[in-house]
């Protein structure tokens, strides 16, 4: 069943087996050197602290920290923003799409104003996650109504906005009626930031990643055969709704597991996945990693940028990404309306 795919082999696009490897090796290559000049930059300019003082060793540890959470979240966010857009085959689609990130986002933010994330480390990924998929069972369920129980495409994304703007809004609501250090806690926490959560949230985050995109690198031949439609997978012998099912909690858990690490980070479901699959092509056995590594790439890269544009203004990652994500939707945008997904 997994050794059918859908995605023409190299012998039929055009690609040359040895290219795309070295492509992949300069790309695995740079990533590193990327991750280097992101612990290089600061809001003095380039350079190492001085770690002869106490201040310049904690400064490296502080912007170490940063950067492996956004290995984490980028790699989170865009692997999950790659499975919607797959299962979805809608180019706009992102984890925000279904109102899975404003589900997590509604549930971490009632654990933020509660307390409980400060008593219990765990509680704020935990409540996250159980919030997100109480939502998208909700998103489904709604599509679900008269289409027999297998919503269509159409009716996913439309019951996932509305739903997304009910959990803005009583986020919103909750917002409002919080304290003045919920208030200022939720709003920086809703603009996004990668300062370090406690060890204890961040091992147990970062093996629910790593499970989460080895659960969909397990579903990869199978997103192959789907993104070409279901009608398709199904004479390759894929059940195609045990798939769907299963990809969207994967990527769930990957979305919310982000969203409780680093808050309302956008636009990096979108834009990492459509560049890494123009760069090495459409097959997800490979998209899965490479699009996961360069989620975390790009967004370490966001966050040094963050932190050195307006230096010694430090700016929220998540305006960061939204500034560079808007323009690239309008552009997606305006291309899906001109032709259809291929």
């Amino acid at each position: 069943m997994g050794s059918m795919q859908s995605c023409p082999d190299n012998r039929y696009t055009g690609r040359k087996p040895g290219r795309e490897r070295l492509k992949i090796l300069l790309f695995l290559l740079a990533v590193p050197l990327l991750c280097l000049l992101s612990l290089l930059l600061g809001p003095s300019g380039i350079g190492i602290p001085d770690l002869s003082q106490p201040s310049g060793s904690s400064i490296l540890a502080l912007r170490f920290g940063r950067m492996l959470m956004g290995l984490v979240v980028g790699a989170a966010l865009s692997a999950s923003g790659m499975v919607f857009q797959a299962l979805l085959r809608n180019p706009l689609a992102e984890p925000y799409v279904l109102g899975v990130s404003g589900g997590a986002g509604l549930g971490a933010t009632v654990s933020i104003l509660a307390g409980s994330s400060l008593a219990l480390p765990l509680n704020l990924p935990v409540t996250a996650f159980v919030s997100a998929v109480i939502t998208l069972m909700v998103v489904y369920g709604i599509a679900s109504q008269g289409a027999g129980g297998s919503p269509s495409v159409y009716s996913l994304i439309l019951s996932g906005v509305i739903v997304s703007s009910i959990c803005s809004s009583l986020i919103m609501f909750l917002v409002s009626t919080a304290s003045v250090e919920g208030l200022h806690n939720v709003i920086w926490w809703m603009l996004g930031n990668l300062q370090p959560v406690s060890p204890q949230q961040q091992v147990f985050s970062l093996a629910l990643v790593l499970l989460g995109i080895a659960g969909i690198w397990v579903l990869s031949s199978r997103l192959n055969a789907l993104t070409l439609g279901r009608e398709m997978a199904h004479y390759q012998g894929i059940n195609a709704g045990a798939v769907i099912v299963a990809g969207l909690l994967w990527a769930t858990l990957l979305a919310a597991t982000a969203v409780s690490m680093a808050g309302m980070i956008g636009f990096v479901g979108l834009i990492v996945p459509h560049v890494m699959r123009a760069m090495f092509g459409p097959d997800h056995r490979r998209l899965v990693p490479l699009a996961s590594v360069g989620g975390g790439t790009f967004l370490v890269l966001c966050d040094a940028l963050a932190r050195t544009v307006l230096a010694p203004l430090e700016i929220p990652v998540g305006v960061v990404t939204a500034i560079a994500g808007g323009p690239f939707f309008l552009v997606i945008l305006q291309r899906r309306m001109k032709q259809a997904w291929n």
